[in-house]
């Protein structure tokens, strides 16, 4: 398995701003969170789901390892 993920290095996060599905408050969100709490009313915010690398990174499988790999894919 690699030391790290190129998908997680810190220096290409991103921000974007989300409505909040409660009181339509926009909350900044960053790329590396799924989920945060709304300022005003308390209620979470979810990022929309994104693919994951296992689904299109052609070397998920050598990074995460053969075991880990099925039981993200579903294939015990």
């Amino acid at each position: 398995m690699n030391g790290k993920c190129p998908g997680q290095d810190m220096r290409n996060l991103r921000a974007a701003m989300y409505k909040c599905p409660n009181c339509g408050a926009e909350v900044e969100m960053f790329s590396d969170e799924l989920r945060i709490k709304c300022k005003k009313c308390g209620e979470y915010v979810y990022k929309e789901q994104v693919p994951s690398c296992i689904e299109w990174c052609a070397s998920a499988r050598q990074c995460l390892g053969e075991e880990r790999w099925k039981a993200l894919r579903g294939q015990d």
